[in-house]
């Protein structure tokens, strides 16, 4: 099994911030904003998915749309815009993205709404992040109002059904962790209970390093690697997350 202090001296490596310029972090860091920041950081974390260099630039082109002023766009979306009609990745199509945004628009027209304060909403009502999820989604999925494809489902996932919810962990430990490349802008909940963003990836190098003897992409795994790692630090368990991206790198 791979020691605490390999793991550590990994951390130390990539938590710097030339990990920003190649990941979907890297969107957050365009902004000053508080709002800015968690929208930023929360449509990148929903694209966050299949190869790399395409949701990165399909942000790009988002973002772009947005005039790089994700609360005013948001703020000032209307169902009869058309920017977005022609945007699509992957599953998701133009309708997808448009529902997300009136969502978010719903939201953040709400007297002292945000992002922060739905997340923070689901934590105090349940105290665990899974508990905090299933709020998340169930508010995105009573609000939608028009027709949308599978796509939406795709970027909003269901936080009631097994799966890791990779996504959405991460952009926890965006919003949660300060470091050189997390943000550290909300601090409703302390980062001793984030859970680590899991995926294949980070499923396999978690049975190479021999933290764990077999692994599925599910929550319950999740919380099993997160559960391994807090006994080499129970404080900030998820930094962890850059010793695994760095082992990858370093055995290909």
């Amino acid at each position: 099994m791979i020691t605490k202090t390999k793991l550590d001296e990994l951390v130390k490596k990539y938590e710097t911030k030339n990990f920003i310029t190649t990941d979907p972090v890297k969107f957050i860091h365009m902004f000053k904003n508080k709002k800015d920041i968690e929208i930023a950081g929360f449509i990148s974390s929903i694209f966050s998915y299949g190869n790399r260099k395409a949701f990165i630039a399909k942000l790009d082109e988002l973002f772009s749309i947005m005039n790089y002023t994700p609360l005013n766009y948001v703020l000032n979306f209307t169902p009869n815009k058309k920017d977005l009609d022609n945007f699509n990745y992957r599953f998701s199509k133009g309708k997808d993205i448009k529902e997300i945004i009136l969502i978010l628009n719903k939201l953040y027209k709400k007297d002292n709404s945000s992002l922060e304060k739905l997340f923070q909403y689901g934590w105090e009502t349940h105290k665990n992040v899974k508990g905090m999820l299933i709020t998340v989604s169930d508010y995105f999925y009573a609000n939608v109002k028009n027709n949308v494809t599978k796509g939406f489902y795709h970027l909003i996932p269901n936080a009631h059904k097994s799966s890791s919810l990779k996504r959405m962990n991460m952009f926890l430990r965006w919003m949660i962790r300060k470091s050189p490349v997390d943000t550290g802008i909300w601090n409703f909940m302390p980062t001793s209970e984030l859970i680590i963003p899991l995926d294949t990836h980070v499923a396999r190098l978690s049975v190479e390093t021999g933290l764990i003897k077999k692994a599925a992409g599910n929550f319950k795994t999740a919380q099993e690697i997160t559960n391994i790692l807090k006994t080499f630090d129970p404080i900030d368990p998820i930094k962890y997350d850059f010793a695994l991206f760095g082992y990858g790198v370093n055995n290909k």
